[in-house]
């Protein structure tokens, strides 16, 4: 019956294989070998890191921690992109570019993940229902998910379309992770959580657009996930009401977490000599 069972004396005489290192992130690996298996990992390194916050002073472990650019796509943010066809004012969704543009190389030069979390729909809209469509299209009418852009082959925040790509303004880098989403949080459905378990991540500094929808979204679930959670307001925008904006930091401040302002983490990080602890990942794409 156990056909796949193999017999010692098959290796007789042959020399032992060299142990393999299994497991894509440093803080994460086995030691596999021909007859033992080693699943304690090396010890990483912390990186405290202490900044001003609200409610309070905060101080993370860089080594334990990833920085989420959330939704900094052309659709969102740019000219000639879905807001822009709709004839809302998408400026305010242009203002974290600058100060993100100095955080995230901060970041990585500190060994702080980025990961790039934007919404990515399928061409055939398979994963989207209905009542995932009407919030775009209310009465059905106008342009809305998955539907070509005026004077352009462009199709809304379709996975791999320049609608979706992240503007061009912000650099991403190979070592850089991209996660696809197709629900308002960035955990509903997606590789996310895997990753940043992976990982062995316990923070999340959040950026990007829209702060009281996709932003709020993947912060709450991140807190019901059980990581700690903290918005970096100057680097968040939203093209809705500035009650918004103030509701979504009255809550991430009292129950969800914590804000900050990029120049907080810009000057603790100043001066300060990291050696980062893990290695720069490959990019993992969707």
């Amino acid at each position: 019956m156990n056909a796949l069972k193999t017999k010692p004396e098959k290796f007789a005489g042959k020399s032992k294989q060299k142990p393999k290192l299994l497991g894509s992130w440093a803080g994460n690996q086995w030691l596999v070998g021909q007859d033992s298996v080693d699943m304690t990992t090396a010890a990483t390194t912390a990186n405290p890191l202490t900044f001003d916050a609200r409610p309070q002073r905060l101080t993370l472990d860089v080594a334990r921690a990833v920085m989420i650019v959330v939704d900094m796509q052309n659709d969102f943010c740019a000219e000639g992109g879905w807001l822009d066809h709709l004839g809302a004012d998408f400026s305010p969704n242009r203002a974290p570019i600058k100060p993100l543009s100095k955080l995230i190389p901060a970041l990585r030069r500190a060994g702080m993940p980025i990961i790039w979390l934007n919404f990515g729909n399928r061409p055939d809209l398979l994963n989207m229902t209905p009542g995932d469509l009407r919030q775009c299209t209310p009465t059905g009418a106008g342009i809305g998910y998955g539907d070509k852009l005026p004077g352009s082959d462009a199709r809304v925040l379709e996975k791999d379309s320049w609608s979706s790509a992240v503007v061009d303004e912000l650099k991403q880098k190979p070592q850089d992770i991209k996660i696809d989403k197709f629900r308002l949080s960035g955990f509903w459905g997606t590789q996310l959580d895997a990753i940043l378990r992976n990982m062995n991540v316990n923070c999340l500094l959040f950026a990007g657009v829209n702060t009281d929808v996709c932003v709020m979204s993947t912060l709450q679930d991140a807190q019901f996930n059980g990581y700690g959670c903290v918005l970096i307001e100057d680097c968040c925008a939203t093209t809705s009401p500035d009650f918004c904006t103030e509701a979504a930091i009255y809550h991430v401040e009292n129950i969800y977490g914590f804000v900050t302002q990029s120049r907080d983490i810009l000057s603790a990080l100043k001066n300060k000599d990291f050696r980062p602890s893990r290695p720069a990942s490959s990019c993992a794409n969707r």
